[in-house]
């Protein structure tokens, strides 16, 4: 087995986050999915559990931050082409994303940032694969 990644977001609005995350290409498990957490797919290695609150809570000792007041942490997700870059950011904030910063194109990266709803700040971006060689 490969390894996998699990993000683990707290969200106000677990349905709103279910939907957001769902229109912007993930997809739900529901096998690990209920009222309190959802489990969203984006490859066989990387999964964004997105919790309530209160069973975020249940994970740490310390206090759950506001996203949309401090950055918690920055999730970064390469992508195959400029062009996947653009349509899950334009996807993104069609459906309630923001934008994060503007587009930073350096050649050989090019990359794009938005925040969730819930302000969790996802950069997307492509880098040429000659250029890290």
């Amino acid at each position: 087995m490969r390894p996998q990644i699990f993000v683990n977001l707290h969200v106000k609005d677990l349905k709103k986050s279910i939907d957001f995350y769902g229109k912007i290409g993930f997809k739900n498990k529901a096998q690990f999915t209920d009222e309190t957490a959802a489990c969203m797919v984006l490859s066989e290695e990387i999964y964004v559990m997105l919790l309530t609150h209160e069973k975020f809570k249940e994970f740490t000792p310390k206090d759950v931050s506001d996203a949309n007041k401090t950055t918690e942490v920055l999730n970064a997700l390469a992508l195959p082409s400029k062009g996947e870059v653009d349509a899950l950011m334009d996807k993104a904030i069609a459906e309630g994303g923001s934008v994060l910063r503007p587009t930073q194109d350096y050649g050989f990266m090019y990359s794009k940032g938005f925040n969730d709803p819930d302000g969790h700040i996802w950069e997307v971006f492509w880098m040429d694969p000659n250029y890290v060689k």
